[in-house]
C-alpha cells in the first residue's frame, strides 16, 4: 500500500477534523501518500481530490465541521456513479480509503468494496451516536455539550417567567442526545423515538407538577419523536393543560462549534487505528470504541445491528423527573 484517500461524508460533526489530521499524519509516518477527497463521494466522482501533507492538517484540531467538506451524493447511489468514482480511485493510484461518516456513508463504502474490492476502513462520524459496533461516534459529545448549555440557559428564563418550554434537539431516528441532555439538565419530561409518546400522560404530568408548585418545566424532545416535532407537540399540550408552551428548536448549532476534548481525543485514536488496520490488510470494517478500547466491526453490522438506547438511562430519567 502506497497511497490512501480520506473523505468525510453525510452530516458534519465536530471532531471530524481531528480524525482527518490523525489519518494524514499517521499515513505520512508510514511513508504513505495521502489524498484528501472533497465533498465525500461527490468529490470522488468528480475527481475533486488533493494531496495532503503535515501542513494541510496543521491547526485544525479546534475547528468544527470538516476541512474536506461534506455532501450527500445521489449519483453515488447508482452503479454508474460508483463506476465513475472507482475510475478516479484507480487513476490516482489510491490503494485504500478511510471513510468518516454515518451508516449511509458506510453503506456506500461497503458497496464500493463489494463491487470493486477497494480496501477501506470506516470511522463513525455523526452526532446521533446511533452506529452499531461502537459506544461513541465523533461529534456526539460536543453536540450534547452544546445542547446542554442551551438547556441550562433556557431554564434560567423558564424559571424567571414561570414558563413551560419545549426544546427540540436533533435525532431523527435516535434519542441519545435528548435522553442524555435531558437527564443532565434536569428536564421534567424527555421524549425520544425509541419510546412511544403518550401526550395525555405528558399533559397530566405537567399539570400535576404545576399544581404541586413547579415554577417552570422543560420538555426535551428528539426531532424524530413519534408524536411529532416540537411545534406539533406543543400545540397538543397547550390544548390539554390550558396554558402557553414556549418552543425552542436548537437545530444545526448542535453540529458546529469547537470540538470537545473527548471528541478530539477519540477522533484522533480512531484516525490512527483506521490507518493501522488498512496497513495491516484489514478491510470492509469500521473502527469504534467499546468500554474505552478501540475495536473493529464489519461495516455491514454498523447499520444492520443498531444499538438501542440505554434502558437504565430511561429508568433514571423517569425516577429523577418524578
Amino acid at each position: 500500500m502506497k497511497i490512501i484517500g480520506v473523505l468525510t461524508s453525510g452530516g458534519d460533526s465536530a471532531g471530524m477534523n481531528a480524525a482527518i489530521r490523525a489519518v494524514v499524519r499517521t499515513a505520512l509516518t508510514y511513508n504513505l501518500s495521502v489524498f484528501g477527497i472533497k465533498r465525500g463521494y461527490e468529490g470522488l466522482i468528480e475527481d475533486d481530490i488533493l494531496e495532503m501533507d503535515y501542513d494541510s492538517v496543521s491547526g485544525i484540531l479546534s475547528r468544527g465541521g470538516t476541512i474536506l467538506y461534506s455532501a450527500r451524493s445521489k449519483e453515488f447511489l447508482k452503479p454508474e456513479g460508483r463506476k465513475k468514482a472507482i475510475k478516479n480511485v484507480r487513476r490516482r493510484g489510491i490503494d485504500g480509503l478511510v471513510v468518516i461518516g454515518g451508516d449511509g456513508s458506510f453503506q456506500g463504502a461497503h458497496k464500493l468494496y463489494e463491487e470493486y474490492g477497494i480496501p477501506l476502513v470506516g470511522i463513525p462520524g455523526t452526532i446521533d451516536n446511533d452506529i452499531g459496533g461502537t459506544e461513541y461516534t465523533i461529534g456526539y459529545d460536543t453536540a450534547c455539550n452544546i445542547a446542554l448549555e442551551a438547556l441550562d440557559k433556557i431554564r434560567d428564563t423558564a424559571q424567571s417567567h414561570g414558563r413551560v418550554f419545549l426544546v427540540e434537539v436533533m435525532g431523527k431516528h435516535a434519542g441519545y442526545i435528548a435522553l442524555e441532555t435531558g437527564i443532565a439538565s434536569g428536564a421534567e419530561v424527555i421524549l425520544i423515538p425509541e419510546v412511544t409518546t403518550d401526550v395525555d400522560a405528558v399533559a397530566r404530568k405537567l399539570s400535576g407538577g404545576i399544581k404541586k408548585g413547579w415554577r417552570s418545566a422543560i420538555v426535551v424532545v428528539a426531532e424524530g419523536d413519534d408524536a411529532g416535532g416540537a411545534f406539533k407537540i406543543s400545540k397538543k399540550l397547550k390544548e390539554k393543560i390550558g396554558r402557553d408552551i414556549w418552543v425552542t428548536i436548537l437545530g444545526h448549532i448542535q453540529r458546529g462549534g469547537v470540538p470537545s476534548a473527548v471528541d478530539r481525543i477519540n477522533a484522533s485514536r480512531l484516525g490512527v487505528a483506521a490507518v493501522d488496520m488498512l496497513v495491516s490488510g484489514q478491510t470492509d470494517i469500521m473502527v469504534g470504541i467499546v468500554s474505552g478500547r478501540v475495536v473493529s466491526t464489519s461495516l455491514s453490522k454498523t447499520w444492520t445491528q443498531k444499538k438501542g438506547v440505554d434502558a437504565d438511562l430511561i429508568r433514571i430519567a423517569k425516577l429523577l423527573s418524578s
